[in-house]
Protein backbone atom coordinates (compact mmCIF):
# COMPACT_ATOMS: atom_id res chain seq x y z
CA UNK A 1 0.00 0.00 0.00
CA UNK A 2 1.85 3.27 -1.26
CA UNK A 3 -0.09 5.15 1.44
CA UNK A 4 1.47 3.45 4.28
CA UNK A 5 4.61 5.32 4.41
CA UNK A 6 2.93 7.93 5.54
CA UNK A 7 1.42 6.00 8.92
CA UNK A 8 2.93 5.33 11.76
CA UNK A 9 1.68 3.64 15.32
CA UNK A 10 1.02 5.43 17.94
CA UNK A 11 3.94 2.79 19.84
CA UNK A 12 7.08 4.26 17.70
CA UNK A 13 9.07 6.61 19.22
CA UNK A 14 9.39 10.32 18.37
CA UNK A 15 13.53 9.12 16.91
CA UNK A 16 11.08 6.72 14.38
CA UNK A 17 8.80 9.41 13.16
CA UNK A 18 11.70 11.98 12.42
CA UNK A 19 12.98 8.81 10.38
CA UNK A 20 9.68 8.57 8.05
CA UNK A 21 9.09 12.00 7.84
CA UNK A 22 12.62 12.60 6.25
CA UNK A 23 12.00 9.77 3.27
CA UNK A 24 9.08 11.48 2.35
CA UNK A 25 10.55 15.00 1.28
CA UNK A 26 8.00 17.49 0.28
CA UNK A 27 5.04 15.29 1.77
CA UNK A 28 6.58 14.99 4.97
CA UNK A 29 2.96 14.43 7.01
CA UNK A 30 2.73 11.64 9.36
CA UNK A 31 -0.84 10.26 10.39
CA UNK A 32 -0.52 8.25 13.85
CA UNK A 33 -3.00 5.24 14.35
CA UNK A 34 -3.48 3.27 17.14
CA UNK A 35 -3.86 -0.49 17.43
CA UNK A 36 -6.95 -0.83 15.20
CA UNK A 37 -5.42 1.41 12.78
CA UNK A 38 -7.47 4.33 13.35
CA UNK A 39 -6.40 8.15 12.82
CA UNK A 40 -5.55 9.63 16.20
CA UNK A 41 -3.78 12.86 14.52
CA UNK A 42 -0.93 14.21 12.65
CA UNK A 43 2.40 14.84 12.72
CA UNK A 44 5.08 17.05 10.54
CA UNK A 45 8.55 18.51 11.52
CA UNK A 46 7.02 21.58 12.75
CA UNK A 47 4.77 19.52 15.09
CA UNK A 48 7.75 17.99 16.52
CA UNK A 49 10.30 21.40 17.06
CA UNK A 50 6.94 22.93 19.02
CA UNK A 51 6.84 19.93 21.25
CA UNK A 52 10.72 20.35 21.62
CA UNK A 53 10.67 23.73 22.19
CA UNK A 54 7.61 23.70 25.19
CA UNK A 55 9.92 21.06 27.16
CA UNK A 56 9.07 17.33 25.10
CA UNK A 57 11.87 15.28 24.57
CA UNK A 58 12.97 12.07 22.53
CA UNK A 59 11.71 10.42 24.89
CA UNK A 60 8.12 11.24 25.43
CA UNK A 61 4.96 9.48 23.48
CA UNK A 62 4.30 10.62 20.07
CA UNK A 63 1.00 11.18 20.96
CA UNK A 64 2.16 14.36 22.67
CA UNK A 65 3.44 15.95 19.11
CA UNK A 66 0.50 15.35 17.26
CA UNK A 67 -2.28 17.77 15.79
CA UNK A 68 -5.32 15.82 17.14
CA UNK A 69 -8.01 16.76 14.69
CA UNK A 70 -6.62 16.60 11.50
CA UNK A 71 -8.39 17.09 8.45
CA UNK A 72 -9.81 13.80 6.68
CA UNK A 73 -11.88 13.07 3.90
CA UNK A 74 -14.97 10.60 4.56
CA UNK A 75 -15.21 7.74 2.13
CA UNK A 76 -18.41 8.14 0.10
CA UNK A 77 -19.11 11.41 2.03
CA UNK A 78 -17.89 14.25 0.62
CA UNK A 79 -17.95 16.95 -2.14
CA UNK A 80 -15.77 18.25 -4.66
CA UNK A 81 -16.17 21.70 -2.94
CA UNK A 82 -14.99 20.60 0.24
CA UNK A 83 -11.82 19.08 -1.65
CA UNK A 84 -11.30 21.93 -3.54
CA UNK A 85 -11.57 23.99 0.05
CA UNK A 86 -8.72 22.10 1.32
CA UNK A 87 -6.55 22.97 -2.04
CA UNK A 88 -7.25 26.60 -1.08
CA UNK A 89 -5.81 26.55 2.00
CA UNK A 90 -2.79 24.52 0.89
CA UNK A 91 -3.23 21.31 2.18
CA UNK A 92 -1.60 18.78 0.44
CA UNK A 93 -1.92 15.44 1.53
CA UNK A 94 -5.12 14.31 3.07
CA UNK A 95 -6.30 10.82 4.98
CA UNK A 96 -9.38 9.11 3.36
CA UNK A 97 -11.18 7.33 6.47
CA UNK A 98 -13.43 4.34 6.19
CA UNK A 99 -16.55 4.27 8.51
CA UNK A 100 -14.32 2.78 11.16
CA UNK A 101 -12.01 5.85 11.24
CA UNK A 102 -9.59 3.56 9.54
CA UNK A 103 -7.04 5.04 6.85
CA UNK A 104 -8.14 3.25 3.77
CA UNK A 105 -5.85 5.68 1.30
CA UNK A 106 -4.26 9.24 1.12
CA UNK A 107 -5.61 11.64 -1.35
CA UNK A 108 -2.21 14.02 -2.59
CA UNK A 109 -3.37 16.95 -3.73
CA UNK A 110 0.09 17.65 -5.07
CA UNK A 111 -0.02 14.75 -7.67
CA UNK A 112 -3.57 14.43 -8.27
CA UNK A 113 -6.25 17.18 -9.15
CA UNK A 114 -9.37 16.01 -6.57
CA UNK A 115 -11.27 12.50 -6.11
CA UNK A 116 -14.22 12.36 -8.06
CA UNK A 117 -16.66 10.16 -7.15
CA UNK A 118 -17.22 7.91 -10.26
CA UNK A 119 -16.63 4.79 -11.75
CA UNK A 120 -15.28 5.23 -15.63
CA UNK A 121 -15.55 2.68 -18.16
CA UNK A 122 -13.16 3.01 -21.08
CA UNK A 123 -14.39 1.41 -24.63
CA UNK A 124 -11.64 -0.37 -26.32
CA UNK A 125 -13.09 -3.22 -28.24
CA UNK A 126 -13.02 -1.75 -31.86
CA UNK A 127 -11.07 -3.46 -34.87
CA UNK A 128 -9.39 0.41 -35.89
CA UNK A 129 -9.87 -0.68 -39.80
CA UNK A 130 -9.25 2.99 -40.73
CA UNK A 131 -5.75 2.84 -39.06
CA UNK A 132 -5.07 -0.65 -40.32
CA UNK A 133 -1.87 -1.65 -41.17
CA UNK A 134 -0.92 -0.40 -37.84
CA UNK A 135 -3.58 -2.00 -36.32
CA UNK A 136 -3.46 -5.51 -37.55
CA UNK A 137 -1.33 -6.93 -34.79
CA UNK A 138 -1.90 -4.60 -32.39
CA UNK A 139 -5.15 -3.04 -30.82
CA UNK A 140 -5.79 0.59 -31.67
CA UNK A 141 -5.54 1.55 -28.06
CA UNK A 142 -2.49 0.09 -27.34
CA UNK A 143 -1.07 2.68 -30.35
CA UNK A 144 1.78 5.09 -28.43
CA UNK A 145 1.42 8.61 -29.53
CA UNK A 146 4.45 10.22 -28.04
CA UNK A 147 5.86 7.16 -26.45
CA UNK A 148 2.39 6.41 -24.94
CA UNK A 149 -0.75 4.49 -25.96
CA UNK A 150 -3.54 6.31 -26.41
CA UNK A 151 -5.44 4.57 -23.81
CA UNK A 152 -2.53 4.92 -21.34
CA UNK A 153 -3.21 8.45 -21.31
CA UNK A 154 -6.81 8.42 -20.90
CA UNK A 155 -6.40 6.42 -17.92
CA UNK A 156 -3.86 8.06 -16.72
CA UNK A 157 -5.62 11.33 -16.40
CA UNK A 158 -8.52 9.74 -14.98
CA UNK A 159 -6.36 8.45 -12.37
CA UNK A 160 -5.09 12.76 -11.51
CA UNK A 161 -9.08 13.28 -11.23
CA UNK A 162 -9.11 10.40 -8.16
CA UNK A 163 -11.25 8.16 -10.31
CA UNK A 164 -9.87 4.58 -8.55
CA UNK A 165 -11.96 2.16 -10.74
CA UNK A 166 -11.70 1.82 -14.15
CA UNK A 167 -13.16 -1.00 -15.77
CA UNK A 168 -12.19 -1.20 -20.15
CA UNK A 169 -14.55 -3.05 -22.62
CA UNK A 170 -12.39 -5.29 -24.72
CA UNK A 171 -12.80 -7.49 -28.17
CA UNK A 172 -10.48 -6.79 -30.75
CA UNK A 173 -7.08 -8.20 -29.76
CA UNK A 174 -8.48 -7.57 -26.20
CA UNK A 175 -5.63 -9.90 -24.65
CA UNK A 176 -2.67 -7.22 -25.29
CA UNK A 177 -4.57 -4.73 -23.41
CA UNK A 178 -5.13 -6.99 -20.32
CA UNK A 179 -1.52 -8.09 -20.64
CA UNK A 180 -0.54 -4.32 -20.46
CA UNK A 181 -3.00 -2.74 -17.68
CA UNK A 182 -3.20 -6.27 -15.91
CA UNK A 183 -5.72 -5.26 -12.42
CA UNK A 184 -4.04 -1.75 -12.70
CA UNK A 185 -1.99 -1.75 -9.35
CA UNK A 186 0.47 0.19 -11.08
CA UNK A 187 -1.07 2.90 -11.48
CA UNK A 188 -2.98 2.66 -8.31
CA UNK A 189 -6.07 2.00 -9.28
CA UNK A 190 -8.55 -1.28 -10.14
CA UNK A 191 -8.79 -1.95 -13.43
CA UNK A 192 -11.72 -4.51 -14.56
CA UNK A 193 -12.51 -5.78 -17.96
CA UNK A 194 -15.65 -6.76 -19.67
CA UNK A 195 -15.50 -8.46 -22.96
CA UNK A 196 -17.55 -8.19 -25.61
CA UNK A 197 -18.38 -11.54 -27.92
CA UNK A 198 -19.91 -9.47 -30.27
CA UNK A 199 -20.43 -5.74 -30.90
CA UNK A 200 -22.72 -4.01 -28.61
CA UNK A 201 -22.68 0.04 -29.31
CA UNK A 202 -21.09 3.34 -27.22
CA UNK A 203 -23.81 2.08 -24.61
CA UNK A 204 -24.64 -1.50 -25.25
CA UNK A 205 -21.25 -3.54 -23.45
CA UNK A 206 -22.52 -1.60 -20.11
CA UNK A 207 -25.27 -3.98 -19.86
CA UNK A 208 -22.47 -6.61 -19.30
CA UNK A 209 -20.58 -5.03 -16.13
CA UNK A 210 -22.37 -6.59 -13.39
CA UNK A 211 -22.44 -3.53 -10.68
CA UNK A 212 -21.55 -0.11 -10.42
CA UNK A 213 -20.40 1.02 -7.06
CA UNK A 214 -21.14 5.18 -7.62
CA UNK A 215 -24.47 6.85 -8.67
CA UNK A 216 -22.99 8.58 -11.51
CA UNK A 217 -20.89 6.79 -14.44
CA UNK A 218 -18.32 8.18 -16.64
CA UNK A 219 -18.26 6.17 -19.92
CA UNK A 220 -15.84 7.43 -22.85
CA UNK A 221 -13.69 5.88 -26.27
CA UNK A 222 -10.43 4.60 -25.65
CA UNK A 223 -8.93 6.59 -29.04
CA UNK A 224 -9.54 10.20 -27.81
CA UNK A 225 -6.75 12.14 -26.78
CA UNK A 226 -8.03 15.37 -24.83
CA UNK A 227 -7.15 17.37 -21.83
CA UNK A 228 -10.68 17.58 -20.96
CA UNK A 229 -10.70 18.89 -16.91
CA UNK A 230 -13.14 15.79 -15.91
CA UNK A 231 -13.71 18.08 -12.18
CA UNK A 232 -15.39 20.85 -14.38
CA UNK A 233 -17.14 18.22 -16.25
CA UNK A 234 -18.78 16.38 -13.01
CA UNK A 235 -19.21 19.89 -11.17
CA UNK A 236 -21.50 20.87 -14.51
CA UNK A 237 -22.94 17.80 -14.63
CA UNK A 238 -24.15 17.84 -10.51
CA UNK A 239 -25.23 22.03 -11.33
CA UNK A 240 -27.04 21.00 -13.86
CA UNK A 241 -29.00 18.29 -12.48
CA UNK A 242 -28.69 16.25 -15.67
CA UNK A 243 -29.60 12.64 -16.42
CA UNK A 244 -26.65 12.45 -19.16
CA UNK A 245 -24.01 15.17 -20.32
CA UNK A 246 -22.20 14.47 -23.28
CA UNK A 247 -18.38 16.29 -24.19
CA UNK A 248 -19.26 18.06 -27.40
CA UNK A 249 -17.07 20.09 -29.39
CA UNK A 250 -17.60 23.11 -30.79
CA UNK A 251 -17.40 23.35 -34.40
CA UNK A 252 -17.81 26.65 -36.69
CA UNK A 253 -18.90 26.93 -40.41
CA UNK A 254 -18.02 29.80 -42.05
CA UNK A 255 -19.87 31.29 -44.95
CA UNK A 256 -17.71 33.23 -47.58
CA UNK A 257 -21.04 34.76 -48.92
CA UNK A 258 -24.24 36.32 -47.75
CA UNK A 259 -26.33 34.24 -46.90
CA UNK A 260 -30.55 34.92 -47.86
CA UNK A 261 -33.19 34.66 -44.91
CA UNK A 262 -36.33 32.89 -47.40
CA UNK A 263 -39.64 32.84 -46.14
CA UNK A 264 -42.30 31.03 -48.70
CA UNK A 265 -40.29 32.69 -51.59
CA UNK A 266 -39.65 35.90 -50.06
CA UNK A 267 -36.56 37.22 -48.92
CA UNK A 268 -37.12 38.53 -45.50
CA UNK A 269 -33.21 39.31 -44.56
CA UNK A 270 -29.40 38.64 -45.62
CA UNK A 271 -26.59 38.08 -43.25
CA UNK A 272 -23.48 38.82 -44.88
CA UNK A 273 -20.41 35.93 -44.83
CA UNK A 274 -22.21 34.42 -41.13
CA UNK A 275 -20.49 32.14 -38.95
CA UNK A 276 -22.81 29.43 -37.63
CA UNK A 277 -21.10 27.35 -34.80
CA UNK A 278 -22.58 23.79 -34.19
CA UNK A 279 -21.81 20.81 -31.60
CA UNK A 280 -20.32 17.35 -32.64
CA UNK A 281 -20.64 14.64 -30.01
CA UNK A 282 -17.06 14.28 -28.35
CA UNK A 283 -16.95 10.62 -27.30
CA UNK A 284 -17.30 11.35 -23.35
CA UNK A 285 -20.18 10.80 -21.34
CA UNK A 286 -21.38 11.33 -18.03
CA UNK A 287 -24.88 9.70 -16.84
CA UNK A 288 -27.01 8.62 -13.31
CA UNK A 289 -26.47 4.94 -13.06
CA UNK A 290 -30.27 4.56 -13.03
CA UNK A 291 -30.37 4.63 -16.65
CA UNK A 292 -28.55 1.11 -16.89
CA UNK A 293 -32.22 -0.07 -16.19
CA UNK A 294 -32.82 1.17 -19.81
CA UNK A 295 -30.54 -1.32 -21.55
CA UNK A 296 -30.61 -4.93 -22.46
CA UNK A 297 -27.80 -7.76 -21.68
CA UNK A 298 -25.98 -8.15 -24.82
CA UNK A 299 -28.02 -5.80 -26.56
CA UNK A 300 -26.61 -3.52 -29.27
CA UNK A 301 -27.07 0.54 -27.84
CA UNK A 302 -25.11 3.12 -29.77
CA UNK A 303 -24.63 6.42 -28.21
CA UNK A 304 -27.01 8.21 -30.30
CA UNK A 305 -29.73 5.80 -30.06
CA UNK A 306 -29.58 6.04 -25.90
CA UNK A 307 -29.53 9.71 -26.04
CA UNK A 308 -32.44 9.89 -28.36
CA UNK A 309 -34.10 7.21 -26.42
CA UNK A 310 -33.64 9.62 -23.05
CA UNK A 311 -34.51 12.69 -24.95
CA UNK A 312 -38.24 10.96 -26.35
CA UNK A 313 -38.47 9.84 -22.43
CA UNK A 314 -38.00 14.05 -21.31
CA UNK A 315 -35.26 13.26 -19.23
CA UNK A 316 -32.72 16.06 -18.99
CA UNK A 317 -29.48 15.76 -21.86
CA UNK A 318 -27.22 18.40 -22.14
CA UNK A 319 -23.85 19.00 -23.19
CA UNK A 320 -20.50 20.11 -21.95
CA UNK A 321 -18.42 22.31 -24.47
CA UNK A 322 -14.95 20.94 -24.24
CA UNK A 323 -12.75 24.45 -24.72
CA UNK A 324 -9.22 22.75 -24.70
CA UNK A 325 -7.79 20.00 -26.44
CA UNK A 326 -9.80 17.36 -28.57
CA UNK A 327 -8.87 14.97 -31.40
CA UNK A 328 -10.70 11.39 -32.00
CA UNK A 329 -8.01 9.11 -33.83
CA UNK A 330 -9.34 7.31 -36.03
CA UNK A 331 -7.77 7.94 -39.32
CA UNK A 332 -3.62 7.96 -40.14
CA UNK A 333 -3.89 11.99 -40.66
CA UNK A 334 -5.47 12.08 -37.25
CA UNK A 335 -2.68 9.57 -35.55
CA UNK A 336 0.57 11.77 -37.24
CA UNK A 337 -1.20 14.67 -36.33
CA UNK A 338 -1.33 13.33 -32.61
CA UNK A 339 2.42 12.79 -32.58
CA UNK A 340 2.66 16.59 -33.28
CA UNK A 341 0.25 17.24 -31.28
CA UNK A 342 1.19 15.53 -27.85
CA UNK A 343 4.65 17.46 -27.86
CA UNK A 344 2.96 20.62 -27.28
CA UNK A 345 -0.02 20.56 -25.16
CA UNK A 346 0.09 19.51 -21.33
CA UNK A 347 -2.37 16.37 -20.83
Amino acid sequence: MEFSKHLINQTESVTEALKKLNTLGIDAILFVIDADERLLGAMTDGDIRRGFIKGLTLNDPITFFIQPNPVYIRLGDYTISEIEGYRRRNLKVIPILDEAHKIVDILNLRVRETMLPLDAVIMAGGKGERLMPLTKDCPKPLLKVGGKPIIEHNIDRLVNFGIDRIIISVRYLGDQIKKYFNDGSLKGVHIEYVEENIPLGTFGSLSLIPSFNTEHILLMNSDLLTNIDFADFYKSFIEADADLMVASIPYQVRIPYAVLEIDNGNVRSFHEKPTYSYYSNGGIYLFKKELLELLQVNTFFNATDFMELLISGKRKVVHYPILGYWLDIGRHEDFEKAQNDVRHIKF
